[in-house]
């Protein structure tokens, strides 16, 4: 069992921060100097955009944490937040505060989406992997960037 002093350690956590005060992308705050920080590089598209989407619905959990509601109903909320059209919703929202690195791997995860499934619109499944690449490559090259386009988005949302 954890001690008095471990337990506020704990909740001293960037994590227990961010659900805690209203700027849920506090969390990446943490994140800089870890060991997975050169990975970026050695990393193609698709991988990133795998990372980028465990990130951005890491970061939707977090939002939804921050209000009280039954877990199917926050459920529900974060899979419509983390859908490809969400996604490249997001992407539209920051492209004009977008670096040209970041664009590039915009264009990188996009230009290897593939077709996406049946379903979906391919063009819209596209621009989601490009925002997943570019969240992916950001949480682990620069996650303070990312936490402020994330904060962007927050502010474009209310």
């Amino acid at each position: 069992m954890p001690s008095q002093p471990e337990l506020a350690a704990a909740g001293d956590s960037p994590a227990a921060r961010a659900t805690s005060g209203r700027n849920t992308a506090a969390w990446l705050a943490g994140l800089s100097g870890l060991p997975h920080a050169n990975a970026g590089s050695e990393l193609g598209p698709l991988q990133l955009a795998w990372l980028g989407d465990a990130v951005w619905e890491l970061h939707q959990r977090l939002r939804q944490c921050q209000r009280p509601g039954r877990s199917a109903d926050l459920h529900r909320a974060v899979v419509a937040a983390v859908r490809a059209d969400a996604q490249a919703l997001a992407l539209e929202q920051l492209e004009p505060l977008l670096t040209e690195p970041e664009l590039d791997w915009v264009r990188r995860g996009r230009n290897r989406a593939g077709r996406g499934p049946r379903a979906g619109e391919a063009g819209v499944y596209g621009r989601a992997t490009g925002f997943e690449t570019m969240v992916g490559w950001l949480f682990l090259q620069n996650p303070s960037r990312l936490a402020e386009l994330l904060d962007q988005l927050e502010e474009k949302a209310r």
